[in-house]
């Protein structure tokens, strides 16, 4: 028996895209946020983290409205002659949309640790804002940055309803990991439908595994250089 391993190759280069475009936006947008304080921010955030809570169904549902034959993106899209539902490019804004909440939220909370009071000292030397937030904000914050691309990773990884709904089950095409399983169970082919939930499964703790170890690296190297300098400042 042939086993097809195209949802494995379809939901790495899925994911891999989907997590990178959340990086960006998410980055961005949870700065933004973490810096806002209009009237609007209690608003503004729910609505960002609404994906989150909502069922995969409604928002696949909200995807066709957007991205199909009468949706605005999709009429647009159509001048081109270029169709995204039922496309890998439905797949990564499906996977995209769901993990974008994990990002921006954890992220969001990163920032908001960082101590003001040396971006302050920052803003008063002269540093730009684009600086202050590459070589100051972002290294500080990076261990929950680093994990809240994690979360997004294994969000997007394990994606189903709204990438069902938008992108289908094309074998080849649009046909990711979970929707193997899925249509594997449904056929009664379990011997099949373990094999993508051993690899799934292995994917996702090897990636989760990975970044605790780098955590834990990263702590190290910190108190490491903590103790290095209180060692100096002892000796001078």
């Amino acid at each position: 028996m042939n086993f097809d391993f195209s949802p494995a190759l379809i939901s790495i280069k899925v994911t891999l895209i989907a997590t990178a475009v959340v990086f960006c936006i998410g980055l961005a947008t949870a700065w933004r946020m973490a810096n806002y304080r209009g009237r609007w921010q209690g608003l503004l955030d729910s609505i960002l983290t609404l994906p989150l809570v909502l069922p995969p169904t409604v928002v696949g549902f909200g995807l066709l409205l957007l991205i199909g034959k009468r949706g605005p993106i999709g009429c647009f899209f159509r001048i081109f002659d270029v169709n995204i539902v039922f496309s890998w490019y439905a797949a990564v804004l499906a996977a995209t949309v769901v993990s974008f909440p994990l990002m921006y939220k954890t992220a969001k909370a990163a920032f908001e640790q960082v101590d003001a009071n040396i971006l302050d000292a920052a803003r008063t030397l002269g540093v730009s804002e684009w600086e202050l937030f590459w070589k100051i904000t972002v290294p500080l914050a990076w261990p929950g940055i680093a994990a809240a691309t994690t979360l997004s990773f294994a969000r997007s990884l394990g994606e189903f309803g709204a990438t069902l709904m938008v992108a289908g089950s094309i074998p080849g095409k649009t046909a990711t990991i979970p929707i193997a399983i899925y249509f594997a169970t449904s056929g009664g082919d379990m011997r099949s439908a373990l094999i993508w939930v051993i690899i799934i499964f292995a994917i996702s703790l090897s990636v989760m595994v990975a970044n605790n170890y780098w955590e834990r690296y990263q702590i190290a190297l910190r108190q490491g250089r903590l103790l290095n300098k209180s060692m100096k400042g002892s000796k001078g």
